[in-house]
Formats: structure tokens, C-alpha cells, sequence
């Protein structure tokens, strides 16, 4: 039996660094800028729509986000670096994707996966621990359970374990690879 893989590299982005715009003022878009804010709370984002849901006012009114009430044109790209389609019309999220492709942009298209540079996975976060989950855009629900888990099995004090260790690291002499090997002795019995 061939097992497939996931192909995904996963990566921590600064978000925070980073301009991203979401396209789209409903449910979608929500749930989009929900993820991303609660992942990155200082996110630089925009959204751009015709009309936003009450909700999504809301959200961006309490962090203080850019809205724009206007139809999608290519030039909201400008000095973009990650673009979010979340809107209810397909050809609309087509023309997204294909005008982020020209300007070299990431871009999302909500539940299109073939439209996609990146997945919004499962994120848990622990203090300075953050794991993300990915199934390769096959189910969300999978890796919803398994960030339930791990927000279960991490204990909430890990950051002072992660605080120790950084204290100690900066403490080891020697080269890159003893440095290594201390760390390991040090906490090879962590998950035991």
C-alpha cells in the first residue's frame, strides 16, 4: 500500500512583520481572522469586502483592524505579502489567486486547497510553545482533535521549563554540537 505524505514545510511567520489582507465579510472571513488572531493577536491585517457580517465588525473594531467596504480589485495587493480569499463567489477567489501568482504573493483561497500556498492548521499554544497541525488540508476536524489534545497534555507552566533551558544554553561552552549534546542529557527524560 502507498502511504501518502504530507509535502507541507511548516513555518513559524511573524505575522505581526508581515502585511496580509483577508478578502471576504462573512462567515469565512470570521473564522479566518478568529484563527490568525488568536495565533498572532498583533496580526498586520486588512480586510477588504462589500459588506461585513456584524461579528466580523466586531472582531475587527476590539483589535483595531483596517476595514475597507469596496469591491476585490488587484491593486488592494500592493505591498501585500500573504492574501486570504474568503469569499462566497468563486470566480472572485479564482481572480484572487491568480493576481496574488503574478505579484509572488502567498495566498489562501477559504476551502480550495488547490488554490492554496498555505493551510491555516491546528495551532496550540503554550506560553513561548507553539505546535502546529497540519492533515494536508484533508481534515480539519483531525487536527482540531489533535490540538484539543496536546492543549490537554502540555502543561500551562512549560514556559518555565523553556525559560530554564534558554538560561542554561546560554551557559554551555563548547561548539554547536556539544551544546547539542548537553541539551539532549539535560532533557532526554522529559517525556518519560
Amino acid at each position: 500500500m502507498l502511504v501518502e505524505k504530507n509535502e507541507l514545510y511548516p513555518i513559524f511567520l511573524k505575522v505581526n512583520q508581515l502585511n496580509t489582507i483577508i478578502v471576504g465579510g462573512g462567515k469565512v472571513a470570521l473564522e479566518k481572522l478568529s484563527f490568525l488572531l488568536k495565533s498572532s493577536p498583533n496580526a498586520k491585517v486588512a480586510l477588504i469586502a462589500l459588506d461585513f457580517s456584524s461579528e466580523l465588525l466586531a472582531l475587527t473594531k476590539k483589535h483595531k483592524i483596517l476595514t475597507m467596504q469596496r469591491p476585490y480589485t488587484s491593486n488592494i495587493l500592493h505591498k501585500q505579502h500573504m492574501v486570504i480569499a474568503a469569499t462566497n463567489d468563486s470566480e472572485v477567489n479564482a481572480q484572487i489567486y491568480k493576481d496574488a501568482k503574478e505579484k509572488q504573493l502567498l495566498v489562501n483561497v477559504a476551502d480550495t486547497p488547490h488554490l492554496c500556498d498555505f493551510y491555516l492548521g491546528g495551532i496550540v499554544t503554550k506560553g513561548n510553545v507553539k505546535i502546529a497541525i497540519s492533515t494536508n488540508g484533508k481534515s480539519p476536524t483531525t487536527a482540531k482533535r489533535l490540538r484539543q489534545f496536546f492543549e490537554e497534555v502540555i502543561p500551562e507552566d512549560i514556559n518555565l521549563l523553556v525559560g530554564n533551558l534558554h538560561r542554561f544554553r546560554k551557559t554551555i561552552k563548547g561548539n554547536f554540537e556539544s551544546k547539542v549534546n548537553a541539551l539532549n542529557k539535560l532533557t532526554e527524560g522529559l517525556l518519560n
